[in-house]
């Protein structure tokens, strides 16, 4: 991970135009170490402290909303996951008083003490929202608020308002709320990322947060954009399965894990994905704002930012795309020759090849012989004019190859394939093309115009995949930039006037790289915004 954006870690709190430049507007996470020491809430809900008896006396028996999941002590936060059901507060603190008096007892001896269960019968809560008997470990209080600026009437905890400071550096936010985040047992929440900025504050326990970048979102699997929890991750806390998730399988490699003991804070910026595993009796608070950036976008500005948003991602997965088949860098050597650098002449078949070419069409013009050709790039040559061949036939060299890109054929059983899936598995034209110097590239393809044009054009309509395309404008654009203009001018005019209908050998390229950026389109949706178009089963995404 670049140091940029590791999480940093502050003894003294910074200023709130400190935290707004260094810290906020470079969206990075950071620890503020004793930030809720000179809290009332500090020392007066310190459960070790009788402040469970204190919050019990402020809160009462008033209801709150609380998380209930059968999967604990893991909460996943979709909503199929987990019910939202009505609580007395103060039944959440006689759980919490029992955990306590259970592990003291643990201490006292070796036996361990069955999961306890608490008769709500006489708590007035309707069956139907929680069983009489509930298991307390299932019960979580998460985002509870004490304060919610867009509905006030969802605020339940309002008592507890004046227990709890607003941080000095976010004394001048606009917050959106703030929420109490309370566990009687250990409990851990799914991966997930939120639309606002975040402060995490401990109160009293210990929370360790693992914390991913939003550019970590294809190991994480977002769920799709479309759905309730799309800012959750697909993938399971407990026994992962990466046949379904690959990607996942090394998500930890993009990760960072900070460790909060009571008093730290820690800010989470808005689309950082975490994860946080809380130990028995954690209390914290947190405070939520919407960043500048999100605050500023104009609504009418939506769709040209999504349209720009998507058009970086589609370049980026392009050019990751390309560097696999540079094994990592883009290339500049040129191409290299078997043989200890000796051009290959042994085949016998592929010299027949060369003889039986259109001699009528070898008008041998100055700079542009096949003797003339340094022997690197004879061998690329000799290898591009043998896989055309190979894909539609050597017999097939006579004729003009016109038919546009949507008229080729499948390569089977000796046929013609040209591949539109982008792939860059088994494509000796594209890593060919990848790897020669461009100067070198531009001597062959002038070679093959004078001396082979009908190769050339089945190169361009029949033989050259999306990804070779894509890969062929790039080299085209390297030369260009390494060519006066007239050289470049009498390049294009000699490389098209091998083929009959230059706009089909323009539309079959231009065609091809649409192809391969569609495949990239494709790619980014399932990476970032959880959709497989690919895929029979929305959500069920099996690509690495």
């Amino acid at each position: 991970m670049e140091e940029s954006i590791r999480v940093r870690r502050y003894e003294q709190l910074p200023t709130a135009k400190d935290f707004e430049s260094l810290i906020e507007l470079q969206n990075v996470p950071a620890v503020f170490v004793r930030c809720t020491k000179d809290w009332r809430a500090f020392s007066k809900w310190n459960p070790s402290n009788a402040g469970l008896d204190y919050l019990q006396a402020r809160v009462g028996s008033s209801a709150v909303e609380a998380m209930m999941s059968g999967s604990a002590p893991v909460f996943y936060g979709d909503l199929g996951s987990h019910e939202r059901v009505p609580l007395p507060f103060s039944t959440f603190i006689d759980f919490c008083k029992q955990r306590m008096q259970s592990k003291h007892q643990e201490s006292l001896g070796p036996s361990c003490l069955s999961p306890q269960t608490h008769d709500l019968s006489s708590s007035g809560i309707d069956g139907a929202y929680l069983s009489s008997e509930c298991v307390p470990e299932q019960i979580y209080l998460a985002q509870v608020p004490i304060m919610n600026s867009d509905c006030e009437e969802r605020v339940q905890l309002e008592t507890l308002r004046k227990d709890i400071q607003i941080p000095s550096f976010l004394e001048e936010k606009e917050l959106s709320s703030i929420n109490l985040w309370m566990n009687n047992a250990q409990a851990r929440s799914s991966t997930h990322y939120d639309p606002h900025h975040n402060i995490l504050c401990i109160v009293c326990g210990r929370k360790q947060v693992v914390l991913w970048p939003p550019s970590s979102s294809p190991s994480l699997y977002p769920m799709p954009i479309y759905g309730e929890a799309s800012n959750h991750s697909s993938v399971a806390l407990e026994n992962p399965d990466y046949s379904i998730y690959p990607r996942a399988e090394h998500s930890i490699d993009f990760a960072q894990k900070v460790i909060l003991e009571a008093g730290d804070a820690l800010f989470i910026p808005e689309g950082w994905f975490h994860q946080v595993d809380s130990d028995d009796l954690t209390i914290a608070i947190n405070f939520w704002w919407r960043s500048n950036i999100m605050s500023s976008m104009l609504e009418h500005m939506d769709a040209y930012y999504l349209r720009r948003i998507l058009r970086r991602l589609i370049d980026k997965e392009m050019d990751q795309l390309l560097l696999k088949l540079g094994k990592g860098k883009t290339r500049t050597c040129g191409y290299k020759l078997p043989n200890n650098g000796q051009a290959d002449h042994g085949d016998d078949n592929h010299n027949q090849m060369f003889k039986e070419m259109d001699l009528k069409e070898k008008k041998l013009q100055e700079g542009n012989t096949l003797l003339e050709l340094e022997p690197a790039a004879a061998q690329v040559l000799h290898d591009l004019v043998s896989l055309v061949h190979n894909c539609v036939g050597a017999n097939q060299d006579q004729q003009s190859f016109s038919a546009s890109v949507n008229d080729v054929e499948v390569r089977e059983n000796g046929k013609c394939e040209k591949r539109v899936d982008g792939s860059l598995k088994d494509d000796p034209i594209a890593k060919i093309l990848w790897d020669v110097e461009p100067h070198s590239l531009q001597h062959v393809f002038l070679a093959m115009a004078h001396n082979f044009p009908r190769t050339l054009e089945a190169f361009v309509l029949h033989a050259l995949s999306p990804v070779g395309a894509e890969v062929l404008t790039r080299k085209f654009d390297e030369m260009d930039q390494q060519s006066l203009e007239e050289d470049r001018i009498r390049f294009y005019e000699v490389f098209y006037s091998a083929f009959d209908d230059q706009s089909a050998a323009m539309n079959s390229i231009l065609k091809g790289k649409e192809s391969f950026t569609q495949q990239a389109f494709k790619s980014v949706l399932d990476k970032f915004v959880g959709v497989n178009l690919e895929s029979s089963k929305l959500g069920v995404r099996r690509d690495a």
